[in-house]
């Protein structure tokens, strides 16, 4: 007799049945698991069956629950409320895998299940519709002093109102019959009328009679509100998921014309996916307040709106002559000639404690003085706010040793006590509310520090894309320049560039770095980038001590603080052969000046196809590694062992940077004049 242990691996048992609830139990369960209330008693006879699904808003005799169910073969069906939306399929477990032919009939089963609830769905809507038209048709108009059009701010524009007081809009399909009603009471609560059909149904506020713009909102609120502010029609959509079929709707029967859909700013981006989907399959234009909330809440919070919506550029417009575009100048407007352009995006960066907020805020403070230059540099007078997180001791004494060294007496200059996240809605409305109660318009608003302002992650595109997009909106609002001031990051090959994700980089007018000094050596302030003229020259300053009259600590000393004075100008290094910087320029402007932050950066494979394509003797050993390239104190010589016990080279990456201050700036300043 076969030993079963040896070939089972243990003592053999018969299998254990898998133990299955009921298929009537399952239904439940499945119910209770999509959200709803299940009915005491489940029929399993392929009919449809209405059940009060415990949803939000429902009455005893409202029965928005649904199921159909076959107990024949595999029981199967579908099941679902009219009211939430909820739609599903439904398999019971028998306990093992089905046969083909089960799963074949299980299918037919389903088919049927759906064709019936179509039956129903029908019926239902029928009912619904002849329902709805005859509640429409008799209530009475909406006034405008209806409690949620008050606190809405908006007309009825032909609403409707309910014997208990509650606000009706209708929905209509495409060829302009009622299908629904939403019913909205006082508090904004709404609700569809039961068995309705509400997908691709609309509304159309206003007239399209001479219209220029067909605008598309999710809600009524914020569809009224757009229609009121731009004097455009704007249709209700009533859903974010019903913006795709109302856009196409929409668009076949007004092919021509300039459609805009107005997406709701969710924190779940839900309303802008969908906005871009319909924006995308249809060819129209989408836009959405910078801010979290809809229309209705960026016009409530003072925002204009109409600037946002502002009409879309006839395509006759769109493309002009070019001798006519270049008969007129067109120059940049500057704060500082060459440095702070007016309404542009601006980056400080620099390491923490090298001088990037003495500068900047020397910009900010000559600027508000009405001073007639900065280091030869014309200035602009201004309106300035300056929104500091951090430091308001130190930044009190700053400001007043400028004033007492500049012999100022007053700034246009106004100072936040803290600081908060910008790319929130709550911090954004904050500073614009603050800013917009000055009743003076800045010219500059910085931004210091970065992180101090931004909630989530720099390094973060996302991040990153949020704080963009707060400032965007700050420089629309108030046609203004916005200054980020930001730190640097820790390795020694990130000093030329922002502490962060790249996505700063790329949204910047002008980019600016503050080296610190280092030794003898002056602060050197280096445009890094310039998207609209050509890079300035770098500047040197210092930092004076300066006493401030009357300012005693509690000691009885005198308090002092540092103001930005003229600097030194280092000399450039001698560039000869002897070091072979030479040969090091020309190698970068054939390998098609590559840059890295701003510095200028050689590969150790071009460097070397350079020298052998020059005559440059470079050894066997030399030619097959970038550290044999280098050279070393025992063999110095490599002229890139020179270049860099000179300090104007390092390593970095798979080749160099120069890293000498007046030099890169001299190589950049030519690559960025061709």
């Amino acid at each position: 007799m076969s030993d079963l242990a040896s070939i089972f691996g243990g003592p053999w048992s018969p299998p254990i049945e898998k133990q299955v609830d009921s298929p009537e139990i399952q239904l439940k369960d499945a119910m209770l698991g999509a959200g709803l209330k299940p009915p005491e008693a489940i029929h399993l006879d392929g009919k449809v069956h209405r059940f009060n699904s415990g949803t939000k808003g429902e009455k005893g005799h409202d029965k928005p629950g649904w199921y159909i169910a076959f107990s024949d073969g595999v029981p199967a069906g579908r099941f679902g409320c009219w009211r939430s939306g909820v739609e599903l399929t439904w398999k019971a477990d028998i306990g093992r895998s089905l046969t083909v032919a089960e799963e074949m009939a299980q299918s037919r089963r389903l088919s049927e299940a759906k064709a019936q609830r179509d039956v129903e769905q029908a019926k239902t809507r029928e009912v619904a519709a002849n329902t709805v038209d005859l509640i429409w048709s008799q209530a009475g108009a909406a006034s405008p002093e209806h409690p949620y059009l008050q606190r809405k701010g908006i007309q009825p524009h032909g609403a409707r109102i309910t014997g208990d007081g509650r606000l009706m809009v209708p929905l209509y399909n495409e060829d302009g019959e009622l299908s629904s009603i939403q019913y909205i009471a006082a508090d904004g609560d709404k609700k569809y009328h039961p068995g309705g059909a509400t997908g691709s149904m609309f509304w159309l506020l206003g007239s399209m009679d001479d219209a220029d713009t067909l605008y598309i909102a999710e809600g009524f609120a914020t569809a009224a509100t757009i229609a009121e502010v731009t004097g455009q029609p704007c249709a209700v959509a009533y859903s974010a998921s019903n913006l795709v079929p109302v856009t196409g709707i929409l668009k076949a029967s007004h092919p021509t014309m300039d459609i805009c859909i107005v997406a709701d700013n969710d924190v779940s981006g839900v309303g802008q996916r969908y906005a871009e989907q319909a924006s995308a399959k249809f060819g129209v234009r989408m836009t959405t307040p910078p801010v979290l909330g809809d229309a209705n809440d960026y016009v409530q919070s003072g925002h204009d709106l109409a600037l946002l919506l502002k009409p879309h550029v006839p395509v006759m417009d769109y493309l002009i002559h070019a001798d006519g575009f270049s008969e007129q100048p067109a120059p940049i407007s500057w704060l500082v000639k060459h440095w702070i352009q007016d309404k542009a995006l601006v980056m400080v960066h620099g390491p923490s404690g090298g001088g990037k907020t003495f500068v900047t805020l020397d910009w900010m403070l000559h600027i508000a003085s009405g001073k007639a230059t900065w280091f030869g540099h014309k200035v602009r007078p201004g309106n300035m706010v300056y929104l500091a997180g951090e430091g308001h001791h130190g930044l009190r004494s700053r400001i007043a040793a400028w004033k007492h060294h500049n012999s100022v007496s007053s700034l246009n200059m106004w100072v936040s006590k803290s600081g908060v996240d910008l790319n929130t809605a709550e911090g954004y409305l904050k500073v614009v509310d603050a800013i917009r109660a000055l009743k003076v318009k800045p010219d500059v608003i910085t931004v210091d520090t970065l992180h101090r302002f931004m909630a989530g992650d720099e390094n973060s595109a996302q991040d990153a894309k949020t704080m963009l997009d707060a400032c965007a909106a700050l420089m629309q609002e108030f046609e203004c320049t916005v200054i980020l001031v930001h730190h640097t990051g820790v390795r020694e090959d990130a000093q030329h560039r922002a502490r962060g994700s790249s996505a700063w980089r790329g949204a910047l007018d002008i980019e600016i770095s503050v080296i610190p000094s280092k030794g003898d050596k002056s602060i050197e302030i280096v445009q890094r980038k310039s998207k609209d003229a050509e890079m300035a020259a770098p500047v040197y300053v210092d930092l004076k001590s300066v006493a401030i009259p009357g300012w005693l600590d509690e000691d009885g000393d005198a308090v002092s603080s540092a103001v930005v004075v003229k600097g030194k100008v280092p000399e450039t290094k001698q560039k000869d052969k002897s070091l072979g910087f030479t040969d090091f320029e020309d190698a970068w402007w054939s390998s098609s000046a590559e840059d890295r932050g701003g510095a200028p950066y050689v590969t150790s494979s071009w460097m070397r196809q350079y020298a052998e394509k020059n005559g440059i003797k470079v050894s066997k050993a030399e030619g097959r590694s970038r550290l044999n390239l280098i050279g070393s104190k025992e063999k110095p010589g490599s002229y890139i062992f020179k270049l860099i016990e000179a300090k104007i080279i390092e390593p970095h990456e798979n080749g160099w940077i120069v890293i000498d201050p007046g030099t890169a700036s001299g190589m950049m300043l030519k690559k960025d004049s061709k």
